[in-house]
C-alpha cells in the first residue's frame, strides 16, 4: 500500500468551503485516497435527548436520575459520541431487532447501532463492556459529528 501524504494546504481549502457554505462535512475521494472534513456545528449537539419509547416509563426514571443533565451528556464518562456525520440505525435492518435495548449487558467492541455515510454502513462499537443505561436517539435519524448516542456504564 502506498503511503498517504496529506496535502495540508488543500486540508484548508476544503475547511474554508465549510465555513463559508456553512456545510457539516464534506468529502472527496480519488481511487483509494479519500478526505473528509468535518466540523461539529453546536446547535444541533446540544439539543435535548429522545429516550427511546420502547423501554418502560418506570425502568426509565431511575435510569434518567444517574444521568447528567443534557447539556452534561458529552462529558458523562460512559456516553458513545457518534463518530460522523450520517444516519443512525438501531437494528441491522427494517423489521430486524435492535442491536441493543436499555439494560442489555454489552462487551468492548459489540456493535450498538451502525450510521450510513455515503451508502456506507458503519458500526458503531461499545468501547468497554457495560450496560445500556440510555438509548438518546431515534431510529434513522440523522447525527452530528461528537453527537451522544448512548450511555453504557
Amino acid at each position: 500500500m502506498a503511503k498517504f501524504e496529506l496535502d495540508t494546504e488543500f486540508v484548508r481549502k476544503l475547511a474554508a468551503i465549510l465555513e463559508e457554505t456553512k456545510l457539516g462535512e464534506i468529502e472527496l475521494a480519488d481511487g483509494e485516497r479519500r478526505v473528509r472534513v468535518a466540523r461539529p456545528t453546536a446547535p444541533l449537539t446540544q439539543a435535548a435527548p429522545v429516550v427511546m419509547a420502547a423501554a418502560p416509563a418506570a425502568a426509565a426514571a431511575p435510569v434518567a436520575a444517574a444521568v447528567p443533565a443534557a447539556g452534561d451528556l458529552s462529558k458523562h464518562p460512559g456516553v458513545v459520541k457518534s463518530p460522523m456525520v450520517g444516519t443512525a440505525y438501531l437494528a441491522p435492518e427494517p423489521g430486524k431487532p435492535n442491536f441493543v435495548a436499555v439494560g442489555d449487558k454489552v462487551t468492548a467492541g459489540q456493535t450498538l447501532l451502525i450510521i450510513e455515510a455515503m451508502k456506507t454502513f458503519n458500526p458503531i462499537k461499545a468501547p468497554k463492556a457495560g450496560t445500556v443505561m440510555q438509548i438518546l436517539i431515534e431510529n434513522a435519524r440523522p447525527v452530528e459529528f461528537g453527537e451522544p448516542l448512548m450511555i453504557v456504564e
